[in-house]
């Protein structure tokens, strides 16, 4: 038989090639494997992975629309560099989505939502207990979106997918500090969380919600302040 007769299982298998490339670089990127500024060739990745171009660069589209690669002015494709001096407003943003999502959870408390939030909780336990870093961020990631998906606003939802998604590789660096041995004190913030939403507590959820975000931005600017050359290697692009 030719391949025409077949165009689905060959769509099938570039797409399958293109998700196990974009799969592994995207963990990679998040787990700070590859560091920001590091050139991503696709005749090297397309050697690594053992399959043509194609999906490389495709799985290369996809990770640039998420930020974490970009292609320079002389087309070469490198990992996004982390712009230190655009913190101060992503913290803003965070902290002010951090508080719609916890007093809209408050207020709506859909169920389906409140049982994904726990699920999420019980995965970022297992994380913090098993000290893999990667599925600490994950779970939190997870965990978050689920706070506002019980908001019920999915404009909010997609905004805060986004930010919490260009923040991974800023928590990637903070938890390098613990040595990936994460204090119980973030189990805890979230079970105080779960508890205020079911409760319908808005005020306590709102305080909450500041409280949680005041602490890591103070914590990753004293991470910052500690560690400046490596800030200023980071933002080189």
């Amino acid at each position: 038989m030719t391949a025409e007769e077949h165009p689905i299982e060959k769509v099938k298998t570039r797409g399958s090639g293109t998700q196990k490339v974009y799969e592994a670089l995207r963990h990679e990127i998040l787990s700070m494997k590859l560091a920001p500024s590091s050139p991503l060739d696709e005749v090297r990745l397309s050697d690594r992975f053992g399959m043509s171009r194609t999906p490389v660069r495709e799985a290369l589209l996809r990770l640039a629309g998420e930020g974490l690669v970009t292609t320079l002015p002389n087309r070469n494709t490198i990992v996004s560099a982390i712009n230190f001096a655009d913190l101060p407003p992503y913290f803003d943003a965070l902290t002010l989505m951090y508080r719609l999502s916890m007093r809209g959870a408050a207020t709506k408390r859909d169920k389906p939502a409140m049982e994904k939030m726990r699920a999420c909780q019980n995965d970022f336990i297992a994380a913090v207990e098993a000290q893999d870093a990667f599925a600490m961020i994950e779970a939190n990631r997870e965990f978050h979106v689920a706070t506002a998906e019980c908001a019920g606003n999915p404009y909010y939802t997609a905004f805060f997918a986004r930010l919490l998604d260009e923040g991974r590789r800023i928590l990637r660096l903070y938890y390098q500090t613990f040595d990936d041995r994460l204090p119980r004190q973030y189990v805890d913030e979230h079970e105080a969380m779960i508890a205020v939403i079911e409760n319908g507590e808005i005020e306590e959820a709102d305080r909450l919600a500041i409280a949680h975000a005041d602490q890591i931005v103070r914590q990753i600017q004293e991470y910052l302040a500690r560690d400046t050359g490596q800030a200023r290697g980071l933002k080189l692009g």
